[in-house]
This record gives C-alpha cells, structure tokens and sequence, in this order.
C-alpha cells in the first residue's frame, strides 16, 4: 500500500489500487469510536451520452438514469431492502448523487464488518425487473414534484440555466417526470455495467482501523469482476459567455431568495486546488462575515445571515455560486458587482487577506476532525482528480499577487447572472 503523510494535519492516507482497478483510500484514526465507509462510482447526472467500453457507437440515455440508479440500489432479489438490513444493525446508512458521482455510504459504531458485508452486497447485485422500476417511477416522480415546489432548489437551477447553454449541469439530477418514464430496466443495467465496474469507483474508510487488515476484508468481499476500458463521456460544446443576467420567478416564499452566479471554465488539474483556494479567499473578502459589504448589506437591512458561498468544479464546467435571502436581491447583486470592481481598481488589502487566509486554513483542518467529512472529502475530490491532502499543501502557496490575477480572471461582470425567487403577488 502507498501511504501519504500529512504532518501539519498528523494524517496518514492508505491507497491501493487494486487489480480489478478498485481504488481503497484508508485513513486511520486512533482512539474515534465512529467509523464510515462510503463507496463511489464516477458516475454522475451529467454522464448521459457516452461510449461503452469495448463498443464505436454512442449510447444516450434519459436524463435522471444515475439518480435512478441509486435509489434502485437497495432492493435485493430476496425482497429485502438493504436500509431496513442496515438500519437493523444499528447503522445509519444512506446514498446519494451528484452531478459528477454517485456515492453508497454508512457510519456506525458497532457491527462494521456486518455492515460492510450489506454494503458490499448489495452495491455488486442489482435487481430491475420491469415491475420494480415502474414502482420506482412513481416514487422518484414524487420526488421530482417536491423539488419543483421547493425555492431553495429552483434558486440555484435558475441560476444554472441562466449560466449554462448546452451543458447537463444545468439539468435536474433526478430528471423530469418526462424523462425518467422512458428508463427501463435495460437501460439500468447498461449503466450499471459501464459505470459501477471496479476500475470506475473507489472507496474510502475512516475510523480505527489496521489499514493492511482492513484492505484484506474488502478484497474478500469482492466479486470477479475485471476492469473495464475507458469510458468515453461525450458532452455538448459549452459557449464561454452566459445565457442570459437575470432570471426570476414567483414562489410561496416569505422573503426573496437570489443566487449570483459567476460562469468560469475548469482549470488544468494542477491548477484546481490553487484557484480553488484563491477563489473561496476572494468571496470572503468581498462578500463574507467580515467583508465591508457584509457589514454595509446588514446594516441597510438587504442581508440577515451571511450568504452561502461555494465554488462548483467537475467534468467540464465550473462556477461560482453565491446564494442568499434579501429583501431586494437586485440591490445585492448591484452592490456585489460594484464591490467587484472596486477590489480590481486597487490593490488587495494585505492584513484582510492574510487574516481570511489564515482562517481558510484553519477551516481545512478542523475537516479532519470528523470521519464522515474526511471520507467525504477524499472521495469527492478523488474523482476531480485531487488528493485532498494539496489544499493544505497548496494554500501557503497562494499570494495576493496571485489572488489579483484571479479576480480579474473570474470575476468578469459578462459572466455573472442572478436568479431571484420572489414572492407571489396577490
């Protein structure tokens, strides 16, 4: 096993890439109770045009297939539902897909191996048949329907369509009622079989562990299968520029909700981490708990709570996303802009940016308090093709000078919209 050492962090990472092409990250902690596994494929909403491996024609598939995947997931051929095993056991259990993966996951702290072996299961079995997947539509149809009566959800997939021309991110992960009604159980089992082969996914395990041991007990939970060729993931060329600035709609809501977002183009892989740190850097100066907006925002009554801010990077997008309530979400995005421009016509204040950096740095530590957000982390940034150790390593590396080139870079005022959900006029 490769084992890779952080001092500053006092962490070890376990990696082993097994011959089927699993990978297994392991990351000790003595003396902690509580101990999580989750198991990924790299596999997410936006993968529904590829090529299989081994075939030259392109395979298209309704949008929503990779959620539709997961919560198929879980039902045995025995009539058994792996959650209600699991749940028997003690263990909380649970899944869930994102744009880029897909990802089956517990934490415990008591009956591990009876757990890993429910898992392991039922993650390498699958069971369609026609009956259950028409079951399973009606389901995730309600599912579907909630979310389009949900603001906080439709905020951020305005902002995507404002942002995005061609490319699935913009599209529901769970799909529409229109599209999940064309999935079958073939389609099912020809993304399972591209996607969820060893050679696809990785799995990571956090707690109190001899990580040589604990390789051994995955690998005998294993089945023959080989790893696959590549797959090839076919998405639309994306423009550079956004659809349209302003996208609103009228909901129940008590207060309006906005989200800004600013559309950028992912970075070479050896880049993600930097410009990912200068960026978190960059929002918190201008728009976080102790910016000067903040405070000026909070003080005219337009913010009430500090906006959430995130920057969103996979396969072929990239994008920052601010989002929040105000009572004139217009007047925030204005404001916000203006900030923006300001922070380009002078230079980056020194002690603000060493004391928010100093900050960030401490965030990325406390990460390692807890197994569930190491775990997490480390799957999540795998598939981006990150070791989630560089962020500790990358960001003594990040300087104002850098951070300057950054915000010119970014933040450009073409590339940004706003979505506002807004209340419903009687």
């Amino acid at each position: 096993m490769q084992i890779i050492e952080d001092s500053r962090v006092k962490e070890k990472l376990y990696v082993e890439k097994l011959p089927n092409g699993l990978t297994v990250m392991i990351i000790p902690k003595k003396g902690i109770q509580k101990k999580y596994v989750i198991w990924g494929t790299n596999y997410g909403s936006n993968d529904s045009k590829f090529i299989v491996p081994g075939e030259t024609e392109e395979t298209e598939v309704p949008k929503g297939v990779a959620h539709f995947l997961e919560h198929k997931m879980f039902e045995q051929e025995s009539g058994i539902n792996s959650l209600d095993t699991l749940t028997a056991l003690g263990v909380d259990a649970n899944a869930y897909t994102t744009n880029d993966h897909t990802a089956y996951l517990f934490e415990c702290t008591e009956n591990f191996y009876p757990a890993l072996d429910e898992l392991m299961d039922y993650v390498q079995h699958p069971y369609f048949t026609d009956a259950n997947v028409e079951k399973e539509k009606g389901i995730i149809g309600q599912e579907i329907m909630m979310y389009d009566d949900y603001p906080e959800w439709k905020v951020y997939l305005n902002a995507m369509e404002a942002m995005y021309h061609e490319h699935p991110v913009k599209l529901d992960i769970t799909g529409t009622i229109e599209t999940i009604s064309h999935i079958d159980k073939e389609i099912l089992y020809k993304c399972y079989n591209t996607f969820y082969n060893p050679s696809n996914m990785a799995m990571v395990i956090c707690g109190d562990f001899e990580p040589e041991k604990l390789l051994e007990e995955v690998k005998k939970r294993l089945i023959d299968k080989k790893a696959n060729g590549e797959i090839k993931r076919i998405y639309p060329v994306e423009k550079e520029d956004i659809v349209k600035e302003k996208i609103e709609q009228n909901m129940d809501v008590s207060q309006p909700l906005f989200a800004i977002g600013i559309k950028d183009k992912l970075a070479d892989t050896k880049e993600r981490v930097r410009k990912h740190i200068a960026i978190e850097i960059l929002l918190n100066m201008i728009i976080g708990k102790s910016s000067n907006l903040y405070k000026e925002l909070y003080d005219e009554g337009l913010l009430f709570a500090v906006p959430s801010l995130d920057y969103e990077f996979a396969r072929g997008y990239a994008h920052i996303l601010i989002t929040g309530q105000s009572t004139e979400p217009e007047k925030v995005y204005e404001k916000f802009k203006k900030t923006v421009a300001e922070m380009k016509a002078s230079p980056i204040n020194s002690n603000e940016f060493n004391r928010i950096k100093k900050r960030i740095y401490g965030d990325y530590v406390k990460e390692y308090n807890d197994v569930e957000d190491i775990a997490r982390m480390f799957l999540a940034d795998y598939f981006k093709e990150i070791n989630s150790f560089d962020y500790l390593e990358e960001i003594s590396t990040i300087n104002e000078q850098y951070v300057e080139q950054i915000v010119n870079q970014v933040f450009d005022d073409k590339k940004m919209v706003i979505s506002v959900i807004k209340k419903i006029s009687l």
